[in-house]
């Protein structure tokens, strides 16, 4: 599971950061990271899908977001039984907590 989130989060972050240094142009003499770069790499994706480049980031946002919904869901999904647990405990511990809270308020 370690991997899997590694393998998931890796390249969301790395994509990131690209986009992030590339859109604000602080290439660090890199040319990748220059806003040229940047520009030209939607360019190409945009040609090759057949949109628009300036509609490509908020599409990669929403499949980013989609994707990170998936994949917490799967981890959900693995782990439903301790999940299922910790919320029974949760929910008996705020319920005694309660109950002693209504004992002491009738106390005389």
């Amino acid at each position: 599971m370690k991997w899997f989130l590694f393998l998931w989060a890796g390249p969301i972050a790395l994509l990131g950061s690209w986009y992030g240094l590339s859109y604000y142009d602080m290439n660090f003499g890199v040319f990748m990271l220059t806003r040229d770069a940047h520009d030209l790499v939607f360019q190409i994706y945009g040609h090759i899908l057949g949109i628009p480049p300036e509609d490509l980031p908020p599409l990669v946002l929403r499949a980013i977001i989609f994707d990170s919904f998936l994949v917490l869901g799967l981890i959900a999904f693995r782990r439903r039984k301790k999940i299922w647990a910790w919320w029974q405990a949760r929910r008996q511990s705020s319920s005694d907590a309660l109950a002693s809270d209504e004992s002491l308020s009738s106390a005389p």
